[in-house]
């Protein structure tokens, strides 16, 4: 299992997505451009000392990532019909997420094998990427029994 952000616009998010995979184990791409530079304090600060824990590939372009990628693309999205709930996870897949500003673009969607949301009330517009992330990710692995013993 792992994590996949493409384009992040937040350095705070990014750090506290690196954070949960770090404390999971998990490894996670980041898909440039991001909207700040990966040395940013802010990234730091919310990632902490779990930074180093964490294996992360960077890749220059999204079509870099779809070069170097291995196993089932997952992207979370708002436009999904599909609950996170209701579906399968393999141990293989990546759980794509979107820029906090924007989410994913039509290509993207299209490049992925399967989408999936988070059920809200209506009027709500998304989540906070690390939030979902957080939420979905505990289901992928608790399906997969992928939580570190």
């Amino acid at each position: 299992m792992r994590l996949a952000l493409f384009q992040p616009d937040i350095p705070q998010n990014t750090g506290a997505v690196l954070r949960l995979a770090g404390c999971l184990g998990l490894g996670v791409d980041l898909i440039e451009p991001a909207g700040f530079v990966l040395s940013d304090r802010r990234l730091r600060r919310a990632g902490m000392d779990y930074l180093d824990l964490v294996p992360l590939t960077r890749h220059a372009s999204w079509e870099a990532f779809l070069a170097a990628r291995a196993g089932r693309l997952v992207l979370l999205t708002t436009r999904a019909g599909v609950s996170f709930s209701d579906f399968a996870f393999a141990a293989s897949d990546i759980l794509l997420l979107g820029r906090e500003s924007a989410g994913a673009p039509d290509n993207v969607h299209e490049c992925a094998d399967a989408r999936i949301r988070v059920p809200m009330v209506p009027g709500a517009r998304s989540l906070n990427v690390a939030l979902a992330a957080a939420m979905v990710l505990s289901e992928a692995l608790r399906q997969t029994d992928g939580f570190p013993k």
